[in-house]
C-alpha cells in the first residue's frame, strides 16, 4: 500500500483516480481548494486535506507532500483568465515538483494533454495559447527534474463509460473518458516502466496495461 497524494483532487479525473486507487487499497489524500467539496472526496475512499497550493510556496507545498510516495498533478485553473492558468498550471505546478523533490517524494506523474510541447504551435491569439504554454513549460520542468516522472497527455475528455482499453501510437488526437485517463493513472503509479515517458493515448482497443507495457 501506499500513499498517493493527489493535487486537484475534486476534478472529475481525479475523483474516479481516488476511488480507483482506495480501492485497490492505497492510502489517499485528495488535495482541494474547497472545503465544501470535502464529502465528494471522502466519497471516494480518499482523506481530504484543504489547501490552495496557488498560494503556497516551495516549502509549504514541500510540508504539505511530505510522507507521500507518489504525486499526481491533476490540477487546473480551468481555462478563462491567462493569469490564473499560468499561476495555476504553470508556476504551481512547477514548485509542487520541486515541492516534491525537496520532501523526498520520487514518484511524480502529471496530467497533461495530447500534443503538449514547447513547440505547440498554438496561435498567440488563440484563448488556448496560455493552457498551451503552461502545460509546456511544466511538461518540461519535470523532464529537467531527478524525479521518477511520468507525463500522461490524454486527447479531449468525454466522460462515456470507460473501456479499458487505451492507444498510445495515435499521431493525432482523438476522445478518450475519463474513467480510462484515470485508470491510465493508477496503473502508470504501479507501472515501474512507464518512468520518464510522456504517454500520449486515445481511446483505443489496447488493454491499458498492455499498451503501457508496449
Amino acid at each position: 500500500m501506499a500513499h498517493i497524494s493527489i493535487i486537484g483532487g475534486h476534478g472529475k479525473i481525479a475523483l474516479r483516480l481516488a476511488r480507483l486507487l482506495s480501492e485497490a487499497g492505497h492510502d489517499v489524500t485528495s488535495i482541494i481548494r474547497n472545503p465544501d467539496q470535502t464529502g465528494d472526496v471522502t466519497a471516494t475512499g480518499a482523506n481530504a486535506r484543504v489547501a490552495d497550493v496557488s498560494e503556497l510556496d516551495t516549502a509549504g507545498l514541500s510540508a504539505l507532500l511530505s510522507g507521500s510516495d507518489a504525486v499526481v498533478w491533476s490540477a487546473g485553473a480551468g481555462g478563462g483568465d491567462a493569469s490564473r492558468t499560468y499561476a495555476v498550471d504553470r508556476d504551481a505546478a512547477i514548485r509542487s515538483i520541486d515541492a516534491a523533490a525537496e520532501a523526498g517524494v520520487r514518484r511524480y506523474v502529471l496530467v497533461s494533454y495530447f500534443g503538449a510541447s514547447l513547440n505547440h504551435g498554438v496561435s498567440e491569439d488563440s484563448s488556448f495559447y496560455a493552457y498551451a504554454e503552461a502545460k509546456a513549460e511544466a511538461d518540461e520542468h519535470l523532464r529537467k527534474s531527478a524525479l521518477d516522472w511520468t507525463i500522461v497527455a490524454p486527447s479531449s475528455l468525454t466522460d462515456d463509460e470507460g473501456t479499458g482499453t487505451i492507444d498510445v501510437h495515435a499521431d493525432s488526437s482523438s476522445q478518450v473518458s475519463r474513467d480510462d485517463v484515470a485508470a491510465v493513472i493508477a496503473a502508470v503509479i504501479d507501472t515501474p516502466s512507464t518512468v520518464h515517458r510522456f504517454i500520449a493515448f486515445n481511446h483505443g482497443d489496447t488493454p491499458i496495461g498492455e499498451a503501457l507495457a508496449a
